[in-house]
């Protein structure tokens, strides 16, 4: 019996030495770079939201706009997509697009895109833009490049990354913008 426990005790520090080791052996592969961390993106701009309007008109917004981090300081770079809609007593219509540009600073998000999609005549290929207040879960406030003009295909020429303030408030809903941090 003695001699049994001899070898479970033998048995369970080899265990023991060879976990240690292989655990080092990992750890000291992750220092040299072999399995790094993925890296965050540069910069982010997602959610879905309504805004409120106190004529009940119907208003959604949803992006999903992204600056991958090896692009750090190109924010033309940016990809993803954008949606809108606007109806009142059934009339209305809707866009959705492809982002091209994207720059965030704190929780602010001012985006641009180009329409790909819509039921508006005359908005098809025209750049519209758009800024994000996130202020948490509840209260973010956007703003579109149209404001001035009262149509999305009414934006001829406007810049990459230009919009309005935020002037809308969210009614429902959340974005989330995560920072962009360049290398000044």
């Amino acid at each position: 019996m003695p001699r049994n426990r001899t070898r479970v005790a033998a048995l369970g520090a080899a265990l023991l030495i060879a976990t240690a080791a292989a655990g080092t052996a990992v750890a000291a592969d992750d220092a040299a770079g072999g399995h790094q961390r993925p890296q965050r993106e540069a910069a982010s701009l997602t959610g879905t939201g309504k805004l409120y309007r106190s004529a009940g008109d119907d208003i959604h917004f949803t992006f999903d706009a992204h600056l991958d981090a090896k692009d750090l300081m190109a924010p033309d770079k940016a990809h993803g997509t954008f949606r809108f809609s606007h109806y009142l007593h059934g009339k209305g219509a809707s866009a959705e697009g492809r982002i091209d540009c994207l720059v965030t600073g704190g929780k602010v998000a001012v985006a641009t895109g180009v329409i790909t999609k819509s039921d508006l005549d005359g908005a098809v290929g025209k750049r519209v833009g758009f800024t994000v207040d996130d202020r948490g879960r509840h209260g973010d406030r956007l703003g579109y490049s149209w404001a001035a003009t009262g149509s999305p295909r009414d934006t001829d020429n406007l810049p990459k990354c230009v919009s309005s303030a935020p002037f809308e408030k969210v009614e429902s809903g959340d974005f989330t913008v995560v920072p962009w941090e360049p290398r000044l």
